[in-house]
Formats: C-alpha cells, structure tokens, sequence
C-alpha cells in the first residue's frame, strides 16, 4: 500500500511563494507518475501539474504553467510542487497523487494512490 504524505501549505499573500512537497513511502517508483490536484470550496478537483518518474517529463495547468515548477527527488522518493506570484484564486486544498503506467496525467481517475491534502491560502 503506497503512502503519500503531503507538506508545506500554509497561508500566504499574494504574489508570495510556497513550495509542497509529498513524500511517498512503501513502494517503487520507477513506473509511477507523480501528480498535484487542487480542490477548492465548493469545486470540483482540478488537475495541476505531473511529472512520469520515468523519464521526468512535466506537465501543468494552463493555469498555473510559467508560476508553478513541479520535480522530483528520487533518493527520497519525494515530488515538489514549487508555486511562485500566488494568487487568491490559487487558493485549496492540495493534493499530492501516484500512479501506475498513466496514459492521461490531467484526470483523477487515472491515479490510485492519494494523500490526505494540505491546505493553501493565498490573501489579496
């Protein structure tokens, strides 16, 4: 059973930086791709960025492209989410998620492990 534990949310003004980190434990990962999703209040969750630990390669939200950075440490079998000029509607609960052999990365379907989120505030 693959554990993801996320960290590093917290409340922030606008144009200020975050960056989340999950940490995952009890499995392989050299197949998985590594995901962030975000769920604001009254929302559905949304795609935010992936990275496949296979060969690195990134994928982001229009919305977020240019101001977030996701990557990865493989020692530690950690990914990071990087968010830089925050923006009040960046505001969520953030979730890290794993999966196996992914085809789509921008659906919450295609991923089978999830942490328990962490929250980001971002004041105007």
């Amino acid at each position: 059973q693959v554990q993801l534990v996320e960290s590093g949310g917290g409340l922030v003004q606008a144009g200020g930086s975050l960056r989340l980190s999950c940490a995952a434990s009890k499995g392989t990962f050299s197949t998985y791709t590594m995901g962030w999703f975000r769920q604001a209040p009254g929302k559905e969750r949304e795609f935010v960025a992936a990275i496949r630990w296979s060969d690195g390669s990134t994928y982001y939200a229009d919305s977020v492209k240019g101001r977030f950075t996701i990557s990865r440490d493989n020692a530690k079998n950690t990914v990071f989410l990087q968010m830089n000029d925050l923006k009040p509607e960046d505001t969520a609960v953030y979730y890290c998620a794993a999966g196996r052999m992914i085809v789509v990365v921008t659906t919450t379907r295609s991923y089978d492990y999830w942490g328990q989120g962490t929250q980001v505030t971002v004041s105007s």
